[in-house]
């Protein structure tokens, strides 16, 4: 195994921050006089900025590290995804986002206090900020996890702690002072590391295999696959149309981390074409780190490779990085890893800001007493401060629950935010396809949904079925407790 970074990494390294800090500085001089500044930057931002925001907040170093995993062991039919996302988005760009700036909203879920009431909205909220505690903790840890192994060379506790605060610092930074504006402006630069990061290993891998037949050997080992025909596979078409689309509407048009910065787009149709654009965008990314998957999947294709790092199980990716990985390049991908970690970091602080002031603090504190609108400006900023502590709290169990637990709790919190997704999609759909359902049925549907995917999860009942499928259901079990209530039109508290 290559030694920890070199000088040139280090140079490298230091370089990105001297980037980050000078852009944070720049970014976050503008005086914030509203919270719709601060969430939603007064609906000023431009579509390609906005597109490129949710590009980058979509790509994790989860994705950053995972997509090539995939390819490796599979082949190329995990893009079927974003085919479905771009199904997705187009239904959100057609059907929610009217509504959503038909009401000036700042948040998804005031959508439904004017369908339910108040207390709905909150409900919602509150299903959003526990599963995004999780899953942003765990996404958190992971990247914590990747910078840890490469600048410090081991994975202990200490050094995983240290990579934690450089990540939350580095989102702090962006988010704190300027919010939304800095926070969509700062993606761009992430976005460009990272892919610019792809770039440079994708060239660097291709080289090193020369002397083999790329095409040609990638179609004798089937690995060119596109698209999955098969009846029960995981990114089958019959599963893109169905579960997986539901995952990516909520995704995209029901979960605020994604949402907000489309609602910061000066009307509906720019917002509309920024989360069509930034789908268009993510899939050539998506291919990129696709390939490189199956360029790995050559190199090691003679070789004995042990993915395990201290116990740890650690993607393909990430082993090449550790042992092949020249300096300079290592240094590269490092903050490839990290500008991925970020750009789904500083999204989160924002989004969960939004929905703890808007959504539950502000209409709260309003009732009581009669505040200026700086006052709220000022919460928003501690609520990212909470929020960062809390995050960085989860991430650090994470760390400990891995090494002692048999359940993984990083599986879970991964997938916590689509277990949240049914109840809010069976809601959602209610509300604007229906005229049934009321502020009473709202939590039940939420729960009823989530507690649906929870059961049907194997380390539950043993119970084996597709993620879609368990999409599907959950969503159809919160639907239908919808269908229950018979109060139409909001629901004054």
């Amino acid at each position: 195994m290559n030694s920890a970074f070199s000088l040139l990494d280090w140079l490298v390294f230091g370089g990105y921050f001297a980037i980050l800090a000078i852009s944070s500085y720049i970014l976050s001089s503008s005086k914030i006089s509203s919270t719709r500044e601060y969430f939603v930057s007064a609906n000023s931002m431009p579509m390609l900025a906005v597109a490129i925001s949710v590009l980058a907040t979509s790509q994790s170093a989860a994705t950053f590290l995972g997509v090539p995993e995939y390819s490796f062991a599979h082949d190329f039919t995990f893009i079927g995804f974003y085919l479905s996302a771009l199904l997705a988005v187009i239904f959100v760009a057609y059907v929610l986002i009217p509504k959503f700036y038909e009401i000036n909203a700042v948040t998804v879920y005031e959508l439904l206090e004017k369908r339910y009431g108040s207390s709905a909205k909150k409900q919602a909220g509150i299903m959003f900020l526990v599963g995004r505690v999780l899953a942003s903790g765990a996404r958190l840890y992971i990247g914590s996890l990747a910078i840890s192994m490469i600048v410090f060379g081991d994975i202990t506790a200490i050094h995983i702690a240290v990579s934690i605060t450089i990540l939350m610092f580095g989102a702090l930074a962006y988010t704190y002072f300027g919010g939304v504006k800095s926070v969509i402006l700062s993606d761009i630069i992430q976005a460009i590391t990272y892919i610019g990061a792809g770039v440079a290993v994708l060239v660097f891998l291709y080289y090193s295999l020369e002397h083999i037949n790329i095409l040609e050997s990638l179609n004798e080992d089937n690995k060119l696959k596109l698209f999955d025909t098969s009846i029960d596979g995981k990114f089958s078409i019959i599963g893109l149309l169905t579960g997986w689309l539901l995952l990516n509407i909520a995704a995209f048009g029901l979960d605020q981390d994604m949402t907000q910065r489309v609602l910061s787009c000066k009307n509906e149709k720019e917002a509309a074409k920024s989360l069509i654009v930034s789908i268009l965008l993510t899939i050539p990314v998506v291919l990129l780190f696709l390939s490189i998957g199956v360029l790995l999947f050559l190199f090691y294709q003679e070789s004995s490779v042990v993915q395990n790092f201290e116990g740890e199980r650690i993607t393909i990716f990430m082993y090449y990085i550790l042992n092949e990985m020249p300096e300079g390049l290592r240094g590269l991908v490092t903050v490839g890893a990290i500008a991925a970690a970020l750009s789904s970091t500083n999204s989160v602080l924002g989004a969960m800001a939004s929905v703890a002031v808007e959504d539950i603090y502000k209409p709260w504190k309003l009732k009581r007493s009669d505040v200026d609108e700086l006052h709220f400006v000022k919460a928003s900023r501690n609520a990212v401060l909470i929020f960062a502590v809390i995050l960085s709290a989860m991430a650090m169990i994470s760390y400990f629950w891995q090494r002692y637990s048999d359940l993984s709790l990083i599986s879970f919190a991964l997938g916590v935010m689509a277990f949240a997704y049914t109840g809010l999609l069976g809601v959602y759909f209610s509300a604007i396809f229906t005229n049934r359902g009321s502020s009473a049925t709202v939590p039940f549907a939420l729960v009823g949904g989530f507690i649906t995917v929870l059961a049907l999860q194997p380390y539950m009942f043993g119970i084996t079925i597709g993620f879609s499928w368990q999409m599907v259901l959950g969503t159809i079990v919160a639907f239908m407790i919808m269908q229950l209530g018979t109060t139409s039109g909001a629901e004054n508290e």
